[in-house]
């Protein structure tokens, strides 16, 4: 038994021939974890380097005991693998699944759903096993938040399981997530993979409500608007007819014979139709 516990993405797991480019996001994902990788592998190589692994896994005793001073383990956990195939696995879905939401929906928003799927796998781990002595790494948690995603949104296409056998998107990643909770050894941290699941699920379902909501909400905003605009409307006339008929009788009869009335609501109107005026103007 090994002394980390990693967040694998499985073997056994879907292979299609993936899309053709890699997005820039992903890029960078891929650089990144390759060079953490070399930086964790080198005290085999160099005696005496440090081992990076321990410092920047996320370990939840550590990581309570001396809270706040461990928090960035939270995020530099999901660019640490427990080997070779470990990091092979999750970057060749990440490339596999991802690149093609991150052409959909841009590099920026597909990087803040990565990372908020990361942070959300350690969150679980941290919640579940505040105890855990030994460190939790890999990408696993944020790499199910985007399979999730692409479960989401493409559920009618095919996965070639094995390079052989097709499942449909709504059963393959369904079926995958269980096969790694009940087949995968107690080296494997499931509170990640659930916890980045259960945040790309969430992310996306209160993100399509919350645009609704938005879009609701703008709407109302606009009919306030245009209602308020209508009465403004509405006295601007009530207000013009008044002062027009105070007008004619002044026409009729003279300014001195105005009610004391008649002259302060002149004034008003007067001071109300200027004051309406600079606001218009500016």
């Amino acid at each position: 038994m090994n002394s980390y516990r990693y967040d694998s993405y499985s073997a056994q797991g879907p292979a299609t021939s993936g899309p053709r480019m890699i997005s820039p996001f992903i890029k960078w994902l891929l650089i990144a974890n390759a060079v953490m990788f070399v930086g964790q592998n080198l005290p085999s190589v160099i005696p005496g380097f440090m081992d990076i692994t321990p410092y920047l896994g996320l370990t939840p005793a550590l990581f309570w005991a001396g809270f706040p001073k461990f928090i960035f383990q939270a995020f530099t956990y999901m660019f640490l693998h427990a080997g070779f195939w470990h990091l092979g696995f999750n970057m060749l879905a990440l490339w596999m699944f991802g690149t093609e939401i991150e052409h959909t929906w841009g590099s920026r928003s597909f990087a803040r759903f990565y990372l908020i799927c990361g942070l959300a796998g350690a969150l679980g781990t941290l919640l579940v096993f505040p105890h855990q002595p030994i460190p939790t790494i890999g990408a696993s948690g944020a790499i199910w938040g985007i399979l999730v995603a692409y479960w989401l949104m493409f559920p009618d296409r095919n996965l070639y399981l094995y390079f052989l056998l097709p499942v449909k998107v709504r059963w393959a990643i369904p079926g995958l997530l269980i096969l790694s909770i009940f087949t995968s050894g107690e080296n494997v941290a499931h509170m990640a993979h659930l916890g980045g699941a259960l945040c790309g699920f969430l992310y996306l379902k209160l993100d399509w409500k919350w645009r609704w909501i938005g879009q609701k909400v703008k709407y109302l905003r606009q009919r306030r608007l245009e209602a308020k605009l209508e009465q403004r409307r509405t006295e601007a006339s009530d207000l013009m007819k008044r002062v027009d008929a105070i007008l004619d009788k002044i026409s009729a009869v003279g300014i001195e014979n105005l009610t004391r009335e008649e002259r302060k609501f002149l004034d008003e109107a007067s001071s109300q139709l200027k004051r309406q005026r600079n606001e218009a103007d500016r």
